[in-house]
């Protein structure tokens, strides 16, 4: 897996040199503070004069650091790659050792869980690589980097074999998310448009259901929609995937917040990234089993279909998004999806932002210290 690693780390490179998607639980209680003492010492006699009895000496201050405790509405998408991190940082108790509570919130896809976070009913989220174009645009702030996505693919129906054969065929989508990123960037690479297919804009789940039963020809979809089709229909093709586009544009995941959130709360999503971060350095360390059964259960979904999904990104570590925000390497993926955000036509904004308007490089880097 570390090989697709590599090969995005060269892409990143080369793109960006070159042009350069309930009720609430009681909060936790604070983490009790590290109590560190100082050696007594002895006073020493005065040179040439009665010795004094020595007082004793008082121990050091304690060096306290406590938590205010907080409760955060955390959204998420019912796959592996959207809950690696954050039920092994819930399950293994590192939320508890900074002070936070989270409550767990599932939605189908990254749009719809920033429409979420703008009416106030969540706090952070998760998504995945075509939600990412509503940060550039202003709509969200992305604080922590979650991994490098392989997750998403094009499929073909039967007697689908390449992307021109869906001239004129019905292809299921879910607008504004990485199924529509990944079915325009194969459009694009094959010459063609939205115009050139009969695209259907639908729910992801209802994807599912329209490709198993013949209602459409093809789908662009992700893990673990995109693994179940290609198990159940022995004459679907992968057509394209996240890889297929690496020389123009890096698929990301990320945890994301509301500017405004942000600005008033950095301190917990410092706090809440360096929960995750923990989570991640295990979760990464080959902890694939483990992982699987906490997320297998979130979702209540088979182990078996939970733990075939570990295959669908790089898992990066916290220490390595934490040391890659700090020289740029971070910033240089973003860089990269934006400019293929850009060449796609889907950045709204004019004059187009600057990664470090909508990326808090900063908190990645705190949290790692």
């Amino acid at each position: 897996m570390k090989k697709v690693l590599s090969i995005l780390l060269t892409a990143a490179m080369i793109a960006t040199l070159a042009g350069c998607g309930g009720k609430e639980e009681p909060a936790a209680s604070a983490q009790e503070p590290v109590k560190e003492e100082a050696p007594a010492q002895e006073a020493e006699p005065a040179p040439e004069a009665e010795a004094e009895a020595p007082e004793e000496a008082e121990a050091a201050p304690e060096a306290s650091e406590s938590y205010e405790p907080v409760t955060l509405k955390v959204a998420y998408m019912p796959n592996y790659g959207s809950l690696w991190s954050v039920l092994t940082a819930q399950q293994k108790g590192y939320f508890e050792e900074v002070g936070i509570t989270v409550e767990m919130v599932e939605f189908a896809d990254g749009p719809t869980i920033i429409a979420a976070m703008e009416s106030g009913s969540i706090d952070v989220g998760y998504i995945g690589q075509g939600a990412h174009k509503l940060c550039i645009n202003g709509q969200a702030s992305i604080f922590a980097l979650s991994h490098i996505s392989n997750g998403d693919a094009l499929i073909g129906g039967a007697g689908i074999t390449k992307v021109e054969d869906l001239a004129g065929k019905k292809v299921a989508y879910s607008s504004g998310s990485s199924s529509e990123d990944i079915l325009v960037n194969s459009l694009t690479a094959a010459g063609m448009t939205m115009d050139d297919i009969e695209a259907v804009d639908m729910d992801a789940s209802a994807i599912v259901t329209a490709m198993l039963s013949g209602g459409v020809d093809a789908c662009a979809t992700w893990s673990p929609n995109s693994l179940k089709i290609l198990e159940e229909m022995s004459d679907a093709t992968k057509l394209t995937d996240n890889m297929s586009f690496k020389d123009t544009t890096i698929s990301l995941a990320s945890w994301i917040v509301m500017p405004s959130y942000a600005e008033r709360n950095k301190d917990i999503l410092v706090r809440f990234t360096k929960a995750l971060f923990k989570a991640m350095d295990y979760a990464a360390d080959a902890n694939y089993e483990e992982v699987s059964q906490y997320v297998a259960t979130q979702v209540a979904q088979d182990y078996d279909s939970v733990f075939a999904q570990r295959g669908d990104a790089d898992w990066l570590t916290g220490k390595e998004v934490s040391e890659g925000a700090a020289n740029g390497q971070v910033e240089s993926y973003y860089e990269t999806q934006k400019q293929g955000f850009v060449a796609a036509g889907a950045v709204e904004v004019d004059p187009v932002p600057a990664v470090a308007d909508y990326v808090m490089l900063d908190v990645m880097i705190e949290a790692g210290k």
